[in-house]
């Protein structure tokens, strides 16, 4: 691709807009352009308060422009597959909130639409991109704790409504794919395969959604994952990676900031680890900036978030059935 510079448009005014908006006015590859919502009012509204050049008041008319490269995507989940697959027909390349779709046949369908297209997709797992977590996959890959044996993780948080689009089962909602889907794609990720074999339990609410989830995977090199996700309790998040020689612990694996830390525990004693600050969205912006315009793969290809919509899928049909499912 020869242009240096690409134009951003974002699909919806969604709230999740303001941590993407300051990353692309300070990337120098990247450009925000335009804004498109349900109505011209609301469109023009949020292009003043964000002095975003161009307001849409239809989706479509946002993929029309010919000058839009990239599409952000933060609909609700089950408009990703409908909206990027719309986005990529039209000629734009799209970053897809997480979860990127709600099956892996849903992937699929995406898949075979950017192939066709020759345009990039990529899901929008923030952390994928922060040196914390590139920093604890190395300390993995070195043996710094020995074999690896178990990733054990958690995701909560009480949430205060009844009304959010979250409790919606028809519009992809439930705490494994809003939160546990973190805990799950971090377990796969220090694991470096696929899960063959998961067991779940839920919680289910009122709307007949995961309340609370409890997860295992077993994957075939002899590592183990735990976790567990939920709406009604404290917040917890954290990370713990156990081998044969240590552990590492990670305080602040999903949304890491400027300053974090991480613990390393051997038998000669605990070694705190300070990680090199970064923007946690500025990552994800830059990597599907290399994509695009260098032809490399995204840090979080369509195969692995494929990965990450097949071990949610086997952990609910495994909920429901009260039976282990492989994959």
């Amino acid at each position: 691709m020869s242009k240096s510079t690409l134009q951003w448009g974002l699909l919806s005014t969604a709230r999740i807009n303001r941590a993407l908006i300051p990353p692309l006015r300070v990337s120098p590859r990247n450009h925000l352009l335009a804004v498109a919502s349900r109505s011209p009012e609301s469109a023009a509204s949020y292009a003043r308060e964000w002095n975003i050049p161009r307001a849409y008041g239809t989706y479509e008319d946002l993929l029309a422009d010919p000058e839009i490269d990239v599409i952000y995507n933060p609909l609700p989940n089950h408009l990703h597959k409908e909206w990027t697959i719309r986005a990529v027909r039209a000629g734009k390349h799209v970053l897809c909130e997480k979860p990127l779709a709600l099956s892996p046949a849903e992937v699929d369908e995406m898949a075979l639409v950017a192939q066709q297209h020759g345009k990039v997709i990529a899901e929008a797992f923030m952390y994928r991109h922060h040196p914390q977590t590139l920093k604890v996959k190395e300390l993995v890959e070195r043996g710094a704790i020995g074999k690896l044996q178990l990733i054990r993780g958690a995701f909560t948080f009480r949430m205060k409504t009844e009304t959010n689009i979250r409790l919606n089962l028809e519009m992809g909602g439930g705490s494994i794919w809003d939160v546990g889907c973190y805990p799950i794609s971090y377990a796969r990720y220090l694991a470096g395969t696929e899960p063959v074999e998961v067991f779940g339990w839920q919680v289910t609410g009122k709307t007949g959604i995961d309340d609370s989830f409890f997860g295992q995977m077993k994957f075939p090199n002899g590592v183990y994952a735990q976790f567990d996700s939920g709406f009604r309790s404290p917040y917890r998040s954290f990370v713990e990676v156990v081998g044969a020689e240590g552990t590492i612990f990670i305080p602040t694996p999903f949304k890491p900031g400027w300053n974090e830390t991480i613990t390393l525990t051997r038998e000669d004693g605990a070694e705190t680890i300070p990680v090199p600050g970064a923007d946690l969205y500025l990552g994800e912006v830059e990597d599907l900036a290399d994509s695009i315009l260098t032809g490399t793969l995204p840090r979080v290809t369509l195969a692995d978030s494929r990965g990450n919509a097949a071990a949610i899928a086997a952990l609910l049909e495994s909920a429901r059935s009260g039976k282990p499912i492989q994959i």
